[in-house]
């Protein structure tokens, strides 16, 4: 975990917001010939080609009709995201909200030309301008999935779905009679932050957290307090799906915070596992392909984007994922989602999710200014090491 956590340290240290120019490349005019690949930064599950499950293949098809080998790097963290971004060698990347501004304000992905995106106008309304892509009127990505920060947990441990966060930040007898302590994980990154202070928005109402992402310095203080309590509790901090689905069935975790993804793999191996969001809320993500300004086949990058809107595509990764479409029509008439997969999947739950963007010093909600991220990622190392 150390070279990890060095590398959170200077993504952190690299952010720089505010009156940045953006002022770079103009965006490609035109799509002509694909170059032979493609190379994407993705989430784990996000790029499926068959291998896993032959049902669910979105790459096959779309090599053989455009002569774009596409080529992935499965990342498991936005950090993670952001430091293979900055090296270089890839054309696209999923970005998460917690990555997509750090990578616009330091240069690393280019204007999209959304007049070269047949299928933009397909997408969700509420997604097209959102602001963690979208600077200055200019899109930076466009949206590919969406979903919630879930709270998993094990059927056999809670006969009835946990109402609160509380299970994994509090320590507490669960309902099985045992403590929560060592049964428990969290997320192995800085914007974790923010699913303490969502929890304690309820919890300590006299805070007067408004949103988790602009925080003063008493209500950060709230959060990392917390955090530091919720240390004695981890077993382990994850961030590797795999490891994550692992842990619940032989490690004996019992409550954590994950995505639906892991959720579906459990259930797909008959696991006694359900997942809720409790009465505060989740924190979530709405995650973005973003091309980065130095991408060495933008032509066959602006082929994939096109082809990730597709009805057919947008479905599969949602029934696979355990996300949300960004296309809308994606959740009708889609045999591997099903006619409920989009209700199941959260998308009535749009208003109850707190979407993953970057903490920034400038904010709406403390003209004396927030705790921008760079405090986020320090700190959350010590938090890390137990200090």
């Amino acid at each position: 975990m150390g070279s990890q956590l060095r590398r959170m340290l200077a993504l952190g240290s690299a952010l720089v917001f505010g009156t940045t120019t953006l002022a770079g490349a103009a965006p490609l005019a035109k799509i002509g010939d694909g170059e032979g690949q493609v190379d994407i930064v993705a989430w784990a599950g996000y790029i499926e080609r068959g291998e896993t499950d032959k049902a669910y293949d979105w790459v096959t098809g779309f090599e053989k009709e455009t002569g774009c080998k596409v080529n992935v790097k499965i990342a498991g963290t936005s950090d993670e995201m952001v430091a293979l971004m900055n090296e270089g060698g890839f054309d696209l990347v999923t970005a998460s909200g917690d990555a997509s501004l750090r990578l616009i304000y330091g240069k690393r992905v280019q204007e999209i030309n959304t007049d070269l995106v047949p299928s933009w106008k397909t997408i969700d309304q509420r997604l097209q301008n959102a602001a963690w892509f979208t600077v200055d009127s200019k899109h930076y990505g466009v949206p590919y999935q969406w979903g919630p920060n879930v709270l998993a947990y094990n059927t056999d441990v809670f006969k009835t779905p946990p109402k609160s966060w509380s299970v994994v930040f509090e320590p507490q007898n669960l309902p099985d009679g045992k403590p929560n302590k060592g049964r428990i994980e969290a997320y192995d990154g800085p914007i974790y932050i923010a699913d303490a202070a969502l929890y304690l928005m309820k919890a300590k109402p006299e805070l007067g957290i408004k949103d988790p992402y602009q925080l003063n310095e008493e209500q950060y203080k709230a959060a990392t307090d917390l955090l530091r309590g919720q240390r004695q509790l981890v077993m382990r901090y994850w961030h590797d799906a795999s490891v994550q689905v692992d842990d619940f069935i032989n490690e004996g975790v019992v409550a954590s915070s994950t995505w639906p993804f892991q959720v579906n793999l459990l259930k797909s191996q008959n696991k006694p596992i359900a997942s809720v969001i409790p009465e505060e809320g989740a924190t979530g993500w709405a995650d973005t392909t973003m091309l980065h300004a130095d991408a060495a086949h933008p032509n066959c990058a602006y082929k994939w984007i096109e082809h990730s809107l597709s009805k057919k595509v947008q479905g599969d990764l949602a029934a696979w994922f355990g996300s949300v479409p960004v296309v809308p029509a994606a959740c009708e008439g889609n045999e591997l989602l099903g006619a409920e997969g989009c209700k199941a999947n959260g998308f009535e739950n749009f208003d109850k999710i707190h979407f993953w963007t970057t903490p920034r010093q400038q904010c709406a909600d403390h003209p004396e200014g927030c705790v921008p991220y760079l405090r986020w990622t320090t700190d959350y190392i010590a938090i890390l090491g137990g200090r």
